[in-house]
């Protein structure tokens, strides 16, 4: 049985690569956009992290606006803000100002994690002794903000109140899949990194979800790797930058985005290759083929509404195509 094409997304951290920095990080993020615009993709996504050497999108706000003015039609939005390290009313303030620059082209996709180490989220004055249960209220709180101004409300965002901006609860474990479902909100699973409880947590979103003004329906979005090349070969080496990528951070010592290297796996312990094969599980590797295959096949699993591509590839030129490739596989029936 073949698998109903889906809509795909991007998902980009603007990687910042070895022997670079983060200026061209950014331009090649509004190409890659632009590519994405081209070929059909129906979001671009930037994600925040703070004090990682090889991401620039910590300012996610600011780098989404730089997207956005040089794109047209592609929605642009974060996958996500992390709201622990923000007031409410800023957010709103900072998406409400996107949206009116930008009509019906912004996201905002909401995730609890800090996005950073526990030094760094000092660093950022977040409240390391809050109450865990905050972040459902300091969604509903953001939500409030978008909604008409109430007579004699006290604080407004502005620009922001009465602005449609599509809210989204992202995660990796069960807790966002409750609240997305009570929240009548659509879901982003992190499946490209925290794949474990995938299956569980879009079955739990479905079955609790609870229809709103602003969504009548569950609809899930899946993360998912691509490395796509003209050959599985080809297509393999240029996922080992991923691979170092998770195999520094896992060991304390975060990097920049480092070239390919070939035969890097043969290099790892067995307890290495094994957190790649968890961590990764959620990926295509390889020819158009292949990756078409693969593709489909995470789709009839899990039966995604829609598919966020990312893939942290090195050259970038191999980036564009290995997302081309993406795009065309589904395209192929």
């Amino acid at each position: 049985m073949t698998s109903p094409s889906i809509p795909l997304s991007v998902l980009d951290l603007s990687p910042i690569l070895e022997g670079s920095d983060a200026a061209q990080s950014l331009q090649n993020s509004l190409d890659l956009a632009r590519h994405a615009e081209a070929l059909g993709y129906r979001r671009f996504w930037l994600a925040e992290h703070h004090s990682m050497p090889g991401i620039a999108s910590a300012a996610t706000s600011i780098v989404i606006c730089h997207v956005a003015a040089g794109t047209s039609t592609i929605r642009v939005g974060a996958g996500g803000i992390m709201l622990p390290n923000h007031s409410p009313l800023v957010i709103a303030e900072q998406f409400g100002t996107l949206a009116s620059l930008f009509p019906g082209r912004i996201d905002l996709g909401l995730g609890r994690a800090p996005g950073s180490d526990m030094a760094t989220a000092r660093a950022l004055r977040r409240n390391l002794g809050s109450d865990p249960d905050m972040f459902p209220n300091d969604v509903v709180e953001l939500m409030h903000y978008f909604e008409p101004p109430e007579p004699g409300q006290a604080v407004q965002a502005v620009p922001g109140a009465g602005l449609d901006v599509p809210i989204w609860i992202l995660g990796s474990s069960l807790f966002g899949s409750q609240l997305a479902a009570a929240l009548g909100l659509p879901y982003a699973f992190a499946s490209h990194f925290a794949p474990a409880m995938m299956m569980q947590a879009i079955s739990l979103y479905r079955s609790r979800f609870k229809p709103s003004r602003h969504l009548q329906q569950p609809y899930v979005m899946l993360g998912f790797n691509v490395f796509a090349a003209d050959t599985d070969e080809a297509g393999q080496y240029l996922a080992t930058s991923m691979q170092q990528a998770f195999v520094n951070l896992r060991s304390g010592r975060p990097s920049k985005l480092q070239p390919p290297i070939r035969g890097y796996q043969a290099q790892l312990s067995p307890m290495q290759k094994e957190m790649l094969d968890q961590v990764l599980s959620c990926s295509a590797v390889g020819s158009p083929d292949t990756v078409r295959r693969q593709m489909k096949a995470f789709i009839e699993k899990t039966g995604a509404d829609e598919l966020m591509i990312t893939a942290q590839i090195h050259d970038h030129r191999a980036r564009l195509k290995s997302y081309q490739i993406a795009a065309q596989a589904l395209d192929a029936g």
